[in-house]
């Protein structure tokens, strides 16, 4: 049994369709939460923009329900929150030799040596009053396996030497980070010390980057982020274009 920070629950399933599902499920019977909700394997795993998201037996699968207190923009910066802490808590199991290869994409992807080591689903539901009624954070951590042939390159711990670490390790690291990561999002500095955590572990801060929108592509240089968690791009012009949602692609630097 998982040892988790005081006044979160914790629900585990050896299969279920999606943790975040399950979360969607609390959060219509009027639970208040946070609860922990992790299993073995998923049937109907997703990522981003309703992608598969490949769930073997040996990962860790877990959604964090919780009732933020917050309105909806204000609430999506537990993205970044997420984020920091899975840095954290993978960061914690490495080896001095490996921790600097490990950094954030934004929004809130976990990459080692530009390969995808883990990501993060934040999934809501209706307001109440001007406030979010409820927030699921949905982690998926490549502990043990890797997807292959994927657009995004992938890696796992177990795939640079680390493959003792089960998903109960998993779940302990990330709800020890993310307990004392909303803490610091609730302090007096708020999003601006996350920000800053999250700049300070960015991947390709300063490089030219592509970035896919629903609509368009466009490239540019990553300059920054926003206080706001928008991306910012700096485009052939010199003007800062803010990216709020889109997909990044890491490029070459020029010669």
């Amino acid at each position: 049994m998982a040892t988790l920070p005081q006044g979160y629950g914790l629900r585990s399933f050896t299969e279920i369709d999606s943790t975040n599902e399950e979360a969607r499920r609390l959060g219509d019977a009027g639970e208040t939460g946070p609860i922990w909700i992790v299993a073995e394997s998923q049937t109907a795993g997703r990522g981003r923009r309703g992608r598969h998201w490949v769930s073997p037996t040996g990962n860790f699968m877990g959604t964090l329900f919780l009732r933020p207190q917050a309105t909806p923009r204000k609430a999506a910066e537990l993205s970044f929150v997420a984020a920091v802490a899975v840095h954290d808590a993978v960061e914690s199991f490495m080896p001095p030799h490996l921790r600097p290869g490990l950094k954030l994409k934004w929004p809130n992807d976990l990459l080692h040596e530009g390969r995808k080591l883990a990501g993060i689903l934040l999934e809501s539901s209706g307001i109440a009053g001007n406030e979010l009624a409820w927030l699921a954070i949905g982690i998926g951590v490549n502990l043990a396996y890797h997807p292959e042939n994927v657009e995004y390159a992938a890696t796992s711990l177990a795939a640079l030497g680390l493959g003792d670490i089960s998903p109960t390790d998993g779940l302990e690291a990330l709800a020890t980070a993310f307990d004392r990561r909303i803490r610091q999002w609730r302090d007096v500095q708020g999003f601006a010390a996350i920000r800053e955590a999250w700049l300070a572990r960015a991947a390709g801060l300063g490089g030219p980057i592509t970035v896919r929108l629903s609509d368009e592509t466009i490239e540019g240089t990553f300059s920054g982020l926003a206080p706001d968690g928008a991306l910012e791009l700096r485009l052939a012009s010199g003007e800062i274009r803010h990216i709020s949602a889109g997909d990044v692609f890491f490029r070459p630097a020029p010669l």
